[in-house]
């Protein structure tokens, strides 16, 4: 007997209508030639509404979300979800300038992100936001340009826990890090931002990405919410922002289950009215980034020929890995495993057959999928590679081979 494979998640955020995809309501073909060219990025407003309705109806409505920028700044985007979280967070100057133009009050902005420059502290300060201090030498420089300007810098801690959260993604925090300043070395960093004078927001305690079980998260918000409550007992001023960080996961690949919130907003409820008798003037906020706009993401790029090799079909197509590494498998991958991938304009098809995508680069790493059952197709059929809305366009190597660039749209 056989042994059944695991599918992926069905992805059905996109409605398929005449056996084609629509986006934002526009059939695939016909949002391929408004936009003029192949490969696009696309995102889906309506989307993006819906995950941010999610987590208002599923969160204790204390909570306050925020935005990472970082897992896709195109400014359209951006100033879309402004009008929808309460906050954003940035990674970058050019993060930063995103962030204000997207009309974002600088008082729910925040600054993460080691090895801070001058430059960059200097534009924080004058913006009025708030910078997640990530080591000794930002605090110093912060307080000095501060004096220069004549203003006094809100300031966050960034902390490196010590704890990570497990099965997650990306770990961001427990062992030796370059993130945050490890949680034994905080209190003699918060006597010197009293010792300074220089406006105290609250912390900024992340401890993973890309999670997609609920339990791992609840413990690491158990972990987090302790040891903020710990720190507090040596902060130079009351507590206004605690910052518990994302770390909520999209499947991706066969075999993930969406993540089940239910669990993390009753841990959450059981916790704030803790942290409202301890901490009275803190909002607790989720900084979430590709749990926002991933799903809402689309690649789509153009077969441009079709191919046997030794009885086996590629499909070659005039996009890859240069405008999305991650689908490649080449951004985090330990294994290759496939993102979810249909032949856009004929997702369920006539005929299947099983095939590989590649893209036009010179090298094999460049593959968008691989040996994947897909509908019969042919040049100038559209590949589509769902979740595609974060760390997308801007996490790939654009300049790889010299190929033209790609476009982004937001519908």
């Amino acid at each position: 007997m056989g042994t059944t494979r695991p599918a992926h998640w069905p992805m059905d955020q996109f409605p398929t209508i005449d056996d084609c995809l629509r986006v934002g309501g526009i059939p695939l073909t016909q949002l391929a030639a408004r936009v003029g060219q192949t490969p696009f990025y696309a995102y889906d407003r309506r989307l993006l509404d819906r995950k941010v309705a999610l987590l208002r109806g599923e969160l204790p409505t204390a909570i306050k979300l925020h935005y990472a920028i970082k897992a896709n700044p195109m400014p359209a985007l951006v100033r879309h979800m402004a009008g929808l979280v309460d906050g954003l967070d940035v990674a970058s100057l050019g993060e930063l300038r995103v962030a204000l133009d997207a009309g974002m009050s600088p008082a729910e902005i925040s600054f993460a992100g080691p090895g801070k420059r001058p430059p960059e502290l200097a534009a924080a300060i004058a913006a009025g936001i708030t910078i997640n201090l990530e080591s000794v030498r930002e605090l110093e420089t912060a307080a000095r340009l501060g004096r220069e300007q004549g203003q006094r810098p809100r300031t966050a801690v960034r902390v490196n826990p010590d704890f990570e959260l497990k099965a997650s993604g990306m770990k961001m925090g427990g062992g030796p890090k370059p993130f945050g300043v490890d949680a034994e070395q905080v209190p003699a960093l918060l006597r010197r931002i009293g010792e300074l004078e220089l406006d105290f927001e609250g912390f900024h305690i992340f401890t993973g990405s890309q999670n997609l079980r609920a339990e791992a998260i609840v413990e690491a918000h158990d972990r987090t919410f302790e040891l903020a409550l710990r720190l507090a007992a040596d902060a130079p001023g009351p507590v206004r922002l605690l910052n518990i960080g994302g770390g909520f996961g999209i499947p991706y690949f066969p075999g993930d289950q969406p993540l089940d919130l239910t669990p993390i907003a009753v841990n959450l409820e059981r916790w704030l009215p803790v942290v409202e008798a301890r901490l009275p003037q803190a909002q607790v906020v989720l900084e979430l980034g590709r749990y926002l706009v991933g799903e809402a993401g689309l690649y789509v790029a153009e077969v441009v020929d079709r191919k046997v090799s030794r009885g086996h079909t590629f499909l070659i197509t005039n996009g890859g890995l240069h405008h999305h590494l991650a689908a490649s498998g080449n951004f985090g991958q330990v294994l290759r495993k496939n993102y979810p991938v249909v032949v856009g304009n004929r997702v369920v098809g006539t005929e299947r057959e099983v095939v590989t995508v590649v893209g036009p680069l010179c090298t094999p790493l460049d593959i968008l999928a691989d040996r994947m059952e897909l509908a019969k197709a042919d040049v100038g059929d559209l590949i589509v590679v769902f979740q595609s809305g974060a760390y997308g366009l801007t996490a790939s190597p654009t300049a790889f081979l010299g190929h033209p660039p790609c476009v982004e749209v937001l519908v």
